[in-house]
């Protein structure tokens, strides 16, 4: 089905989106056993009887992972449930050998949360359901490998990764919104160090629901769920896609049929993947080998007092403390690391204020006209302070810190390496800058004439034409207090 609907059609129906978030917490073994759930192990080789569902095999809980995921929900904003209950949800596929995944359902660790989200008429707050901890199942491969046409091969490494499923409220509204709202969701679960969030090992997965209804209209038209999108950008074209699919099925007078899909990028394109109906029996029932997990007020105190501080906020105090730009403060809060490197490196310079401005004014135009991003700049965070200090010292003049960044971009090599190979030196030999300013001022009797008639403004003429004789090396206060001296005389 051709998608060309028109913007006047477009503007009668309104999205509403609601996201499922499963997040791979960064536990060194898996939820319920002592197996390793690094990724990229040999196939099969990550398993014991407790993963691999042997009879008699029996959980037992990772408490790593249960700090894990109370850290994720206290920085989304959600209540956390002092007592929590692990259930069965019972389903079959090749790659679930238990034929059930221990997850959470009516008592999940956390809810109510929240995350605030840009939008076009200010901040959006879109609700968080619920988060809740859970297994992974293993994986079905289906190409790639020896006779993968006609065999599904299974790897049950996964099988047991400890897993938290955030589950938002059907908040948001279009497909700028729902990839708002997950780019700030995985800076903020980074932020915690409770994640990599690495969509290519799937450590962060996505599904999105997705329904439309004419504007105005309280209830909910019939969702479709997109599933297996491996990227933020997918999963907005994806969204754009099945919002204009939908709107041309009710405006042809037809049903929207409630089912699973799944996004073809190459196409741009949905496709039914099956026929869903209203909900899955899942046969739920509390999970028998688990005693209710009890977060108690002592050990929540705990883990709240080893939160970071959260981008936002970090943003706005970097702003009142550096004097940076908002749009700046959020490129130097992009990552933690990123982050903590420059306000190590401002701390430690002389000025502050003087690396924050290096960062703006040298560093951010350097790489945009490269195409780069910061955290591939060759100059470090540590090789912006040493220049500026060099620069607040008086050892170099600003002409020459940005002759050394070009080197330093042109060599593809950090600042302090560049200065050892150039080792530039400001002129500060009084005799050798009086005696440029001289030529200067015998060399252009007309912009005297105007400096003295009180065109005060000309100084900066002179001072131009001294540092161009210097070839920039001249320290500039020097030629300042020479400068004035000589031509009010």
């Amino acid at each position: 089905m051709a998608t060309a609907v028109s913007p006047d059609v477009r503007t009668k129906y309104e999205a509403v989106i609601g996201l499922e978030v499963h997040v791979q917490l960064l536990t060194v073994t898996k939820a319920f056993c002592g197996c390793s759930a690094k990724f990229g192990a040999a196939p099969n080789t990550n398993v014991c009887p407790v993963c691999l569902g042997l009879p008699g095999a029996l959980p037992v809980l990772n408490r790593k992972a249960v700090e894990y995921a109370v850290r994720a929900a206290m920085v989304l904003n959600c209540t956390i449930r002092e007592t929590s209950i692990f259930a069965r949800k019972n389903y079959f596929y090749p790659d679930l050998p238990k034929g059930y995944q221990i997850s959470q359902y009516d008592k999940p660790v956390a809810e109510h949360g929240y995350i605030d989200v840009a939008g076009g008429n200010g901040a959006r707050r879109i609700g968080i359901t619920r988060l809740h901890l859970e297994e992974d199942a293993g994986k079905s491969m289906h190409d790639g490998l020896p006779d993968s046409a006609h065999y599904t091969y299974v790897d049950l490494n996964r099988s047991g990764v400890p897993l938290v499923e955030i589950v938002s409220e059907p908040d948001m509204r279009s497909p700028d919104e729902a990839y708002e709202y997950l780019t700030r969701l995985k800076e903020i679960i980074l932020y915690t160090g409770v994640s990599d969030c690495n969509m290519e090992e799937g450590s962060l997965r996505c599904d999105a629901n997705v329904s439309v209804r004419p504007r105005g209209e309280q209830k909910f038209g019939t969702k479709a769920e997109v599933k297996n999108v491996n990227s933020f950008r997918f999963i907005r074209e994806a969204l754009e896609y099945e919002i204009e699919r939908q709107i041309e099925i009710v405006e042809s007078g037809e049903k929207v049929v409630q089912e699973t899909r799944l996004y073809n990028p190459s196409e741009g394109k949905t496709y039914s993947m099956r026929s869903k109906e209203e909900a899955h029996d899942y046969r739920y029932f509390p999970e028998p080998d688990l005693l209710p997990l009890v977060v108690d007020a002592k050990w929540q105190a705990q883990i709240r007092s080893s939160l970071p501080e959260l981008p936002e906020a970090r943003r706005q105090r970097m702003v009142a403390e550096y004097g940076i730009t908002p749009y700046d403060a959020g490129v130097l809060t992009a990552t933690r690391s990123l982050a903590d490197q420059f306000e190590e490196a401002a701390r430690s310079a002389k000025n502050p204020k003087r690396v924050a401005n290096l960062v703006q004014s040298e560093i951010m135009g350097r790489l945009k006209v490269r195409g780069l991003g910061i955290e591939q700049s060759p100059i470090s965070m540590n090789g912006i302070a040493m220049s500026a200090d060099l620069v607040e010292s008086g050892v170099i003049s600003g002409k020459i810190l940005k002759d050394l960044y070009d080197l330093a971009f042109e060599r593809k090599q950090d600042f302090p390496v560049i200065y050892e190979q150039e080792k530039p030196q400001q002129i500060t030999n009084t005799a050798a800058i009086e005696k440029m300013i001289d030529d200067v001022i015998a060399a252009n009797p007309k912009q005297v004439e105007q400096y003295r008639a009180g065109k005060k403004t000309v100084a900066g003429f002179f001072v131009g034409q001294v540092m161009k004789a210097s070839k920039g090396q001249a320290n500039p206060a020097l030629v300042n207090e020479i400068l004035l001296r000589k031509l009010d005389a």
